[in-house]
């Protein structure tokens, strides 16, 4: 079954043209996400744990689960991730910038948390269109 939903993941995240999916966000409860990397390989993750993060940045995030809603998020520039694979083989993977920033977004999910608690408000993409113009 996990092998299943991995592979669901994998297929809904490439039909939604997204960086990252949890397990949670179509319905299963199971500590499961995927994240694209820099090198635009789709990584599976089960049971991740965040064992290091280090930095800081701010950055614009927006979510499958809130379409069409975008917020100014801070989150660590470094993070690094223990988890296992399909086959149950732990590793640990490291991502910086985006990847970081998908990392920490996806493990969130895992415990029920969404972006929008860590932003003050949230735009739609014609408001930051807007201000990008003013800028």
């Amino acid at each position: 079954k996990l092998h299943w939903l991995l592979d669901d993941l994998r297929e809904t995240l490439e039909e939604a043209d997204g960086v990252g999916l949890a397990a949670p966000q179509v319905g299963i409860l199971r500590r499961a996400v995927i994240v694209v990397d820099d090198q635009e390989q789709m990584i599976e993750l089960v049971n991740p744990v965040i064992i290091r993060q280090e930095g800081e940045q701010d950055g614009w995030e927006g979510c499958l689960s809130v379409p069409g809603m975008y917020g100014k998020v801070r989150r660590p520039s470094s993070v690094t991730v223990r988890a296992q694979d399909r086959n149950g083989n732990f590793f640990e993977v490291s991502g910086e910038d985006m990847v970081a920033r998908c990392f920490c977004h996806e493990l969130e999910h895992l415990d029920g948390h969404l972006f929008v608690e860590h932003t003050d408000k949230l735009y739609t993409v014609e408001e930051l269109e807007a201000m990008e113009e003013d800028n």
